[in-house]
């Protein structure tokens, strides 16, 4: 095995991920000169548009303290990926009890028993297959990829790689990653820019301010919204003095580098908002336990408030939908919010799965609504590419679509998006050999999706 750093500007750098081969499989478009095809010709310059193209991440959660933690090693990685939902699901269903985020638990130095549980009993899953494939290009693993010889090698090297902040910007150089905007969920309101550098942007996660009746009550992160009033010295003796806080809070988001707000309430509550009853939700204010009537109320009549500021501002909004609590996380629960926001301008998420024709009828019928592929390449690649092609096909514009990882360390983030390219790649391939647009269509569209969307939408 051998061990390197990703150095920039190398010639390789934005090669597809191993495993991966390049399809030429096009409808055939006429008799080819002698000594020439122009399919593969156009399948080639396409793929080497893509590589080519930098890309604007729209969704990660990059942490300071995570990308910090020089404790990590591989069986870390593994749990703090998205492999990691494969053994547990990181938060509680309303019929079960809270409890740890099995992502947080303390790895330790790691086994090799724990290790092949990812590799083998979860091999076939398509969060696993990213992670390995990212690990075996950055570190070089060749064909044998991890085993039972290696491992302690490899888990030595990311421990130390990860001890050093030119690792982390390094990769994601390779990634061809020139901006990213981050959901500190952790710890929502700080800048991250100092800790993660002048690449970084990052998004005020609201959900707890839905939860904010008392000083006590917090979202399943964790969160308080008296600890964020606490953090901008703004004192909070009445609900008037609570709503009050919403409006410092958005107009102080560009002194913090916050570019937008982020709606994950998916996780703690129904994405339905339409219950917005300022009388009932006053009701709750100061309860240690207000009704369920009282605590829906409270939380919708924030988020229409927050959505109106944020139109009034020009702030995006983004918002997770789609599995999370899924009895009530559907994309049409939040159409009542996005339809009385017309002027705010909506980032749904995830392409909502799995109901993403239903999320492309949204973007189809609200013109103020905006799609991130985040996450969904990583969850099923076939699915990602069969909604792409129907999303190409929906949606009214060409300026819809934006990308991101949605991952907590850097190595996931690479595989993400060396996968996201390869796919759009594909499908853009399969557009153009099947006659339904041109190749200088295939390369504008690329780069939309890829980083001039998401440059318009969120600015610079």
């Amino acid at each position: 095995m051998k061990i390197t750093a990703p150095v920039r500007d190398r010639p390789d750098c934005k090669r597809i991920p191993p495993g991966m081969k390049e399809s030429h499989h096009l409808t055939p478009r006429g008799r080819a000169p002698r000594g020439r095809d122009p399919e593969n010709d156009d399948v080639t310059e396409l793929r080497t548009y893509l590589r080519q193209q930098p890309v604007f991440d729209v969704h990660e959660h990059h942490m300071p303290e995570i990308l910090a933690d020089d404790t990590v090693g591989l069986l870390a990685l593994f749990r703090q990926s998205y492999a990691g939902w494969t053994e547990a699901r990181p938060y509680p269903l309303p019929s079960e009890q809270p409890f740890a985020d099995p992502m947080c638990q303390d790895t330790g130095a790691g086994s090799w028993d724990a290790i092949e549980r990812f590799l083998q009993h979860s091999g076939s899953n398509a969060f696993v297959r990213n992670l390995v494939r990212a690990l075996t290009e950055l570190y070089e693993l060749g064909d044998e990829g991890i085993t039972e010889q290696n491992w302690k090698e490899l888990d030595a090297a990311i421990r130390s790689r990860n001890r050093d902040r030119a690792w982390h910007d390094a990769v994601l150089d390779r990634a061809g990653i020139e901006r990213v905007i981050t959901d500190p969920f952790t710890n929502p309101l700080p800048s991250v820019r100092e800790a993660l550098g002048d690449r970084y942007s990052s998004v005020l996660r609201i959900n707890a301010l839905a939860f904010g009746w008392h000083p006590e009550s917090c979202d399943h992160n964790g969160n308080s919204a008296h600890a964020f009033a606490r953090q901008i010295d703004h004192k909070l003796a009445t609900f008037d003095d609570y709503l009050a806080m919403l409006d410092r809070l958005l107009d102080g988001l560009a002194a913090r580098h916050q570019v937008g707000l982020k709606n994950a309430l998916a996780y703690d509550r129904t994405v339905n908002f339409d219950d917005v009853d300022e009388q009932l939700a006053r009701q709750a204010w100061g309860q240690r336990r207000p009704t369920p009537a009282q605590c829906k109320a409270f939380g919708d009549v924030v988020v229409d408030r927050l959505c109106r500021l944020a139109g009034e501002r020009s702030i995006p909004v983004q918002m997770h939908l789609g599995s999370a609590l899924i009895r009530g996380s559907h994309p049409l629960h939040a159409a009542g919010l996005i339809e009385r926001h017309p002027h705010t301008r909506f980032l749904l998420m995830h392409l909502a799965f799995p109901w993403s024709r239903d999320l492309l009828g949204l973007a189809f019928v609200y013109r103020n609504v905006w799609l991130d592929l985040t996450w969904s390449a990583l969850l099923s690649p076939t699915w990602f590419t069969q909604s792409l092609h129907e999303a190409i096909e929906v949606l009214p514009d060409e300026s819809r679509m934006m990308i991101g990882g949605d991952n907590w360390h850097v190595e996931e983030t690479y595989g993400a998006i060396s996968l996201t390219r390869h796919l759009i790649a594909d499908v853009l391939e399969a557009k153009v050999g099947g006659g339904y647009f041109a190749l200088h269509d295939a390369q504008r569209l690329a780069r939309k999706i890829l980083h001039e969307n998401a440059r318009n939408f969120f600015g610079g």
